[in-house]
């Protein structure tokens, strides 16, 4: 830290080099590649245009990355980092470096996000170099700039890293070492723990203090789905104190008996937010959901990657991570997921699991079950294993029951009265999704609720080919809507997908349009579709096995509840 006859002596200097005051600082700079500019500076960010004596000239070097504009402005809330370069070459021309216009001079550089112009959800990196003659200018540009990205409101400091060197394609560690610069550059701290088993993840996290996890600001995977699914059991399942998920009455009750088990009633639905029983302290530090600070970050190597998709839009580490060190914020819905019964006759032991994005029996079970055989295959083993299930067509009976919520309606003029956080609830069940879309500041995630919930518990039985239960859209590459679309991440709402016995050719034409943009796979007869908080399963046959975010689960009753908002990502929602 410098003296403060140092600061006062380069506050100094300052004015000497600048126009006005030190909260907005103006002055003649090069930029790379582009010529001299008139380069301002103030508390929201950057800006810069040609100087009178440069021509407006767009033409690029040949080899450059990206363009850079003659003239921009960029707010600091893009800005990720800005450091000193010592003494070396700036182009001054406007036109091709093969003019031989360079100079040598001090430099300093701004690190940045830019959006593709193809796709916005997409992400670059951008850097602009920039160089004057004195090196205490320079200076002062890079500390002040620092002084206001330190300003920045929820950028993180320290975070734990888990890479799963096995995910997807086994790259992530690649993956890793292409976006781990970014943290470096913006000062971020990261504890890397490359993972050498199936749990390592879940074992570490679980096993933490609440005074050791709230030294980081959060918790980065990369990998795939599975890995974020690991950390985010491994925090929820030791420290998540709330109760079983709502079931109805006669579900404990084997056929014909009448049930006696004590069960939670329909309106403790997240009641544990709402009562403040999530939390859990140790060593007189507390740890609550959800977390105003911790965040959880995903950069993408795994695959299929729908978290991602569905949280930022694209499938891109890099995007991923500049969400992460630029402080981005999103809530996320998170299902508890209670294992009763194993087996029919086996004896009642629940287990809890959490999921951030999806659950199903059937064929999803079925698919990932065959897939175990050839996980040598990498991700290829997905299509051939459903491709196997497909043709094997086989249906199993299941009774599901779900709770029905209303909320009344808190606004005397209005006549809507079924509402659960702006979205329609599960009431008119088969009406076509309206595809109101989530996206960043999405109106559905953040309107609360609206008042008291009236709640019953509705009933179907049947011989089904899947059920799956979606708390986000899950899109993917394979499903570019996903299974529903017009799904959100922090509604407070799961989707129940229940596609009845049908034909071969029925049901792939339903598998036809979830794998296609546009497509209307629940606009079938045979596909039911409901809105719901909650929802309790059991299984006809001998056993059920259900996949819980790539997982096996073996379960013949099952029950799950939606926690709205629980945790927090760094993610930004896509940007449609």
């Amino acid at each position: 830290m410098e003296d403060e006859n140092t600061l006062i002596a380069e506050n100094s200097t300052l004015n000497d080099h600048f126009n006005g005051e030190l909260s907005e600082l103006s002055s003649r700079v090069f930029l790379d590649r582009v010529g001299e500019v008139n380069f301002s500076l103030n508390s929201t960010g950057l800006s810069w245009k040609p100087a009178d004596s440069q021509i407006d000239d767009k033409s690029s070097c040949i080899g450059r990355k990206y363009h850079i504009e003659s003239a921009a402005e960029i707010k600091f809330s893009d800005v990720y980092a800005a450091e000193s370069a010592d003494w070396g070459s700036i182009c001054q021309s406007t036109r091709c470096c093969f003019m031989h216009q360079d100079s040598e001079m001090y430099l300093f550089v701004v690190h940045a996000m830019q959006r593709s112009k193809a796709k916005a959800s997409l992400w670059h990196l951008a850097e602009y170099t920039f160089g004057h003659s004195d090196q205490l200018v320079c200076k002062l540009i890079v500390n002040k700039i620092k002084s206001y990205l330190a300003k920045q409101i929820g950028r993180p400091k320290s975070l734990l890293v888990f890479v799963n060197p096995k995910s997807g394609k086994g790259n992530s560690q690649n993956v890793w070492g292409v976006v781990a610069p970014i943290f470096s550059r913006a000062k971020v701290r990261t504890q890397v723990t490359v993972t050498e088993r199936a749990g390592h993840a879940f074992d570490l996290v679980s096993s933490m203090t609440n005074r050791e996890l709230i030294s980081f600001d959060g918790i980065v995977a990369v990998g795939g789905d599975g890995l974020f699914n690991e950390i985010l059991n491994g925090l929820l399942s030791s420290r998540f104190k709330t109760k079983y998920p709502p079931v109805p009455p006669d579900f404990m009750a084997s056929p014909g008996e009448e049930s006696s088990a004590s069960v939670p009633y329909p309106s403790e639905i997240n009641a544990g937010i709402e009562d403040g029983v999530c939390s859990t302290a140790d060593e007189d530090v507390e740890f609550s959901f959800p977390h105003e600070r911790f965040r959880f970050g995903l950069i993408p190597a795994g695959s299929t990657d729908a978290i991602v998709i569905c949280t930022t839009g694209v499938r891109d580490p890099i995007t991923s991570a500049l969400h992460i060190v630029l402080g981005k914020r999103i809530g996320l819905d998170i299902a508890q997921v209670v294992k009763w019964k194993t087996t029919m006759n086996s004896d009642i032991e629940p287990s809890v699991h959490y999921t951030a994005s999806f659950v199903g029996y059937g064929f999803y079970g079925d698919v990932i079950t065959e897939s175990e055989k050839y996980r040598w295959m990498g991700p290829k083993r997905y299509d051939f294993a459903g491709t196997k299930v497909f043709l094997r067509h086989s249906s199993y009976e299941v009774e599901l029951s779900y709770l029905d919520v209303k909320s009344k309606n808190t606004d005397p003029d209005s006549k809507d009265d079924d509402l659960i956080g702006g979205v329609e609830s599960s009431q008119g069940l088969k009406r076509k999704c309206e595809r109101i879309i989530c996206r960043t500041n999405c109106k559905v995630c953040n309107t609360p609720y609206t008042g008291m919930m009236k709640s019953k518990w509705l009933k179907t039985r049947g011989n089904f080919l899947s059920v799956g239960a979606a708390v986000m859209s899950c899109r993917n590459e394979r499903a570019p809507d996903g299974l529903v679309a017009d799904a959100h991440l922090a509604d407070g709402l799961l989707h129940l997908i229940l596609v009845k016995n049908c034909s071969h050719a029925l049901y792939l034409w339903h598998l036809t349009h979830l794998a296609k943009k546009g497509g209307s796979p629940l606009d079938f007869k045979f596909v039911e579709h409901y809105k719901t908080p909650a929802f309790a399963f059991t299984s006809y046959g001998k056993e059920g096995v259900w996949n819980l975010d790539g997982e096996i689960l073996r379960a013949h009753k099952l029950s799950a509840q939606v926690f709205r908002g629980l945790i927090s990502l760094f993610a930004n929602g896509p940007e449609v």
